[in-house]
């Protein structure tokens, strides 16, 4: 049986299994990550750290990869999408 986190995602309250990433919270709220400058949607594309797509703030603290980091419960993510 899988522990279940709740993470918050854009004032929106997310459950997901503990041990996954952040990015899995954003997708599972149904939240995009960012807009391109000329306002395009964007979201997670390379899930290793490459791209850059992913970036959201987290606890206040801007241009986090969220594919790179595993949530913690409470955990306050914000997108820009």
């Amino acid at each position: 049986m899988s522990t279940c986190i709740c993470v918050i995602v854009n004032g929106k309250p997310v459950e997901i299994v503990a041990g996954a990433s952040v990015a899995a919270a954003v997708a599972r709220a149904g939240s995009q990550f960012r807009r391109s400058r000329s306002g395009e949607a964007r979201a997670a594309l390379c899930g290793m750290g490459v791209c850059f797509e992913c970036r959201v703030e987290i606890d206040g603290v801007p241009q986090q990869q969220a594919c790179m980091l595993i949530a913690r419960a409470g955990m306050q993510v914000r997108t820009d999408g």
